[in-house]
């Protein structure tokens, strides 16, 4: 064989090899896309669920070793003609509180229909939060899910902070957190604001207290020139 053609050979294999990459891409979200395995922590359970990309996102401060709020993103595929319930999910041992696509509490779990899936912790998908559960950002974790028939698979979870392409994935900050500064600014911003009020308001009557005593004297000079 000519050198051009064996050059001619090892080219047509990388366009092919392109060309599958792409197609895999475009496919988009189906439940066979859903199979492409990602770098992070992926497991399977029988023939028809597939795990991909099994990621524990915490805050950005929270700091190693300390407890904190988490949020679980996995990819759920279910190739089967029958849905599955996710029931039970578990990090670091910790048991994570199942909500629905709405934000409503899921206590009955979380349907994977058949032939299709769900994006644990995506926009507009249903999630698995923990409230308080100590892990330290760039390690793994344990975890287990278990399904209403299909049963239960342990696994890892890679662990990473709310940055980067994981940002809008992190738990929200505590709803308290911000008013220690609030008050404190609207009390710095009152306080002068008062202040000057009850002194213009102490001026005021001053003011009327000293121009009283002239109206009065004023008065018998008055009835003098009659």
């Amino acid at each position: 064989m000519s050198r051009s053609l064996r050059r001619g050979g090892t080219a047509a294999i990388v366009l092919a090899l392109a060309a599958v990459s792409l197609s895999a891409c475009a496919a988009g979200g189906s439940a066979e896309t859903q199979q492409i395995k990602p770098d992070s922590p992926a497991t399977s359970l029988g023939a028809d669920l597939k795990l991909n990309a099994i990621v524990v996102v915490v805050s950005q401060d929270q700091s190693p070793g300390q407890p904190g709020a988490a949020n679980l993103t996995v990819n759920i595929s279910n190739t089967g003609s029958t849905p599955q319930t996710l029931t039970n999910v578990t990090v670091a041992g910790t048991a994570a509180t199942l909500d629905d696509s709405t934000g409503a509490p899921a206590p009955g779990g979380i349907v994977i229909p058949a032939n299709g899936a769900v994006a644990l912790g995506a926009s507009g998908q249903p999630s698995a939060q923990l409230s308080s559960v100590t892990l330290t950002a760039g390690g793994y974790t344990p975890a287990s899910f278990t399904f209403s028939s299909a049963g239960k698979v342990d696994s890892s979870a890679l662990v990473t902070p709310a940055q980067g392409p994981f940002q809008s994935y992190g738990p929200a900050s505590p709803s308290g957190s911000a008013s220690p500064l609030a008050s404190g600014s609207a009390g710095a911003s009152a306080s002068p604001a008062a202040s000057g009020s009850a002194t213009a308001s102490a001026g005021a009557s001053t003011s009327a207290t000293t121009s009283a005593p002239a109206s009065t004297t004023g008065s018998p000079s008055s009835g003098a020139s009659h």
